[in-house]
């Protein structure tokens, strides 16, 4: 494959020039050539503002190479969805090609902490801004056709990390994502309308979701995020390590998750919906769980498992209005079924909770999951968090290692739970069921 190195256009790796131009350029110049290979080498940090990639092309970083974003917040003008100006800009994008591939042995650098304001005990303080936040996402993809991303070291990114909006055929294997745990909504991984994923052997630490499935409202022309599967991972998350939602105005369906570690997380594995969306056939099995509970900023009260339906919260906020529907104030939740878990080992400070509004959850099987539920740390337990809801924001109840609400046919089978040590008075009962039918254990 041809090559374009991007110090051969006048590139500079002291991590000091802006090399936004030069690496424009040889993007460029490799997909009008028909595509090969644009080269960041060895032992150089470039430093650079927003770009975009294009057909044929692959980002290639040597060994010891940075790809390092500008710390300048005025370069950033591009919002990451679109009219929502209120989350986030672009920093590398692209849109409608094909045949993309980010590789190599090197880092691409978010720089994530430049965009923060003073850090605090639980989170970096988010700045205040006009119109636009200009904290960029690391990498914005729209409606690409056979990406895959490989081997590179992905870190600091100031907002989302990998967003895919639109893409299908997608690979990303062998991927270490390394977020600041206190940088706020810094996910790992977004999967919004995107289909056909295969995610394996990566390695991902974030202070939000490290895989995430959506389907966003500002891109819903892109129909739903089905057929993907996620193997051999380890996470940690300061918020949940695997979810589906919340926002999902589409269907989110056709997923499976086996054979991986989430380590030291707020919440393990949720599925969260809070719009029109559907969340459907949905496997994971083979994962082992541990959580502990972090402070209120973040969601989620330590729940190793989490299943949830419940409206989206009519506000002001950037979490509330701006994702209904076009002239709607008030929203609905779409349904939750077919949910299987099968050898789930659990070890947190909470219970497994699944509640919604009703006949919105069916169909949940638990096969072998086995939770041990210990108080770890100093924060407040005994609370279920069910934001962004349209009903309680922080449920505070007695802890049940199985809490069932509103739910249709639950199979129960070959479980157990252990209580540890370290026990607190709210700390209550192995199962608790309300207002659900359809029960059924068997040891």
């Amino acid at each position: 494959m041809k090559i374009f190195d991007v110090t051969s256009y006048n590139a500079v790796g002291n991590g000091i020039k802006d090399n936004t131009v030069e690496i424009q350029k040889a993007i460029d110049d490799c997909c009008n050539s028909g595509g090969g290979i644009v080269l960041f080498p060895a032992d150089n940090v470039f430093m650079s503002g927003p770009f975009n990639l294009k057909s044929n092309v692959e980002l290639r970083l040597e060994k010891n190479s940075v790809l390092l974003a500008n710390p300048n917040e005025a370069v950033y003008k591009k919002s990451a969805f679109k009219e929502n100006l209120g989350e986030g800009t672009v920093w590398i994008g692209g849109e409608d090609a094909e045949n993309i591939v980010i590789s190599g042995e090197g880092t691409i650098d978010g720089n994530g902490i430049a965009f923060m304001g003073p850090e605090e005990k639980a989170a970096y303080v988010l700045k205040d801004f006009n119109i636009i936040d200009p904290r960029p996402h690391l990498l914005t993809l729209i409606n690409i056709k056979h990406l895959n991303i490989k081997d590179v070291t992905l870190k600091n990114s100031a907002y989302w990390c990998v967003h895919l909006a639109g893409c299908e055929d997608v690979t990303i294997e062998k991927v270490r994502i390394l977020n600041n745990l206190k940088i706020r909504n810094s996910d790992g991984i977004d999967l919004d309308h995107t289909k056909n994923v295969k995610i394996n052997d990566c390695y991902i630490e974030s202070g939000d979701d490290c895989i995430c499935f959506k389907t966003r409202r500002e891109y819903e022309g892109f129909g739903p995020t089905e057929n993907v599967t996620v193997t051999n991972c380890t996470m940690t998350s300061t918020s949940c390590s695997i979810k589906l939602g919340s926002e999902n105005v589409d269907a989110i369906r056709n997923v499976n998750i086996s054979d991986c570690v989430i380590k030291s997380s707020n919440r393990g594995i949720g599925i969260q919906n809070r719009d029109e969306g559907t969340v459907e056939n949905i496997q994971f099995e083979n994962i082992s769980i541990e959580g502990r509970l972090f402070d209120d900023i973040w969601w989620g009260k330590a729940e190793p498992i989490y299943i949830t339906a419940y409206k989206r919260k009519a506000s002001k906020d950037k979490d509330s209005n701006l994702r209904f529907a076009k002239g709607q104030t008030v929203g609905k939740v779409g349904k939750v079924k077919d949910i299987s878990f099968s050898n789930i080992t659990c070890k947190s400070e909470n219970g497994i909770f699944v509640g919604g509004e009703k006949n919105k959850i069916k169909n949940i099987k638990f096969t072998n999951v086995n939770i041990e539920i210990e108080k770890k740390t100093n924060y407040a337990g005994g609370i279920y968090d069910l934001r962004p809801s349209d009903t309680v924001g922080l449920l505070k109840t007695e802890t049940s290692a199985f809490y069932f609400e509103n739910i249709e046919d639950i199979s129960l089978i070959d479980s157990s739970v252990k209580w540890g040590i370290r026990k607190t008075p709210y700390y209550n009962r192995a199962l608790f069921a309300r207002s659900s039918s359809n029960i059924y254990g068997e040891n």
